[in-house]
């Protein structure tokens, strides 16, 4: 059994933990919840199980690249990459500061999705990530779209910079410093809405559900059936 990299008790869903991904054993697995319809943004709807361990070698071989899979109560929920945004995916396409990581999560499908899941997700990754003293900063590259992604990124401290044009869309490039998840995450929150399956629209790299609403607006969000974020 591979061992456990961080663990968060959240008050109300329970245990929520981070494992290293392993590209050979986990790639069954990963490629059930990569190619389900509503990974669209995932961009592997058409792979098969040895691509997706080729991918996730290629990502544990990488220098500034490295992926987890996350457990609720133990059993494989989520997965989680980290990476250095100013070498991967946002090389030379913004201004890096010293303590910048990126990020990119996936929920696996649910048959029955637990209220307040996806939210539940993201703020265990956050916390994985500040974990470390060096990190200073979070980066993320949702696209422009993704209403439900801007909404979700708020409620734990998100804000939008500006805009990034990538070869597969257009994004909204937005940090979460430590001090902006901090003080998101202790503030009282309201009950959050009832949830509602996403539709997706088209894929692009995660983070993105539609257009429409305002992407700052920091109300509880309405989450996506499975969380997609880039």
């Amino acid at each position: 059994m591979t061992a456990t990299l961080f663990t968060r008790h959240d008050p109300r869903l329970g245990r929520f933990s981070l494992r290293p991904l392993d590209p050979a054993a986990d790639a069954e697995l990963l490629h059930r919840w990569v190619t389900h319809p509503k990974a669209s943004f995932w961009l592997m709807q058409d792979a098969d199980v040895e691509r997706v361990a080729s991918e996730y070698g290629q990502i544990a071989a990488h220098p500034h690249h490295d992926a987890f899979i996350g457990l609720h109560e133990d059993r494989p929920a989520f997965l989680v990459e980290r990476y250095d945004p100013a070498r991967v995916e946002l090389a030379g396409l913004y201004p890096a500061q010293e303590g910048d990581v990126g990020m990119h999560f996936l929920c696996a499908p649910a048959d029955a999705p637990l209220h307040g899941f996806t939210l539940a997700v993201l703020t265990t990754v956050m916390e994985f990530l500040f974990a470390d003293p060096a990190t200073r900063r979070v980066v993320v590259e949702p696209d422009v779209r993704n209403s439900a992604v801007h909404r979700l990124n708020a409620a734990v401290g998100f804000e939008i910079a500006g805009r990034v044009r990538k070869p597969e869309k257009e994004a909204y490039l937005s940090f979460c410093t430590r001090d902006q998840f901090s003080a998101r995450t202790t503030e009282a929150k309201p009950p959050e809405p009832p949830e509602t399956a996403d539709t997706p629209e088209q894929p692009t790299k995660p983070n993105e559900p539609n257009e429409s609403n305002e992407p700052n607006k920091t109300s509880e969000p309405n989450e996506p059936g499975q969380g997609v974020h880039g």
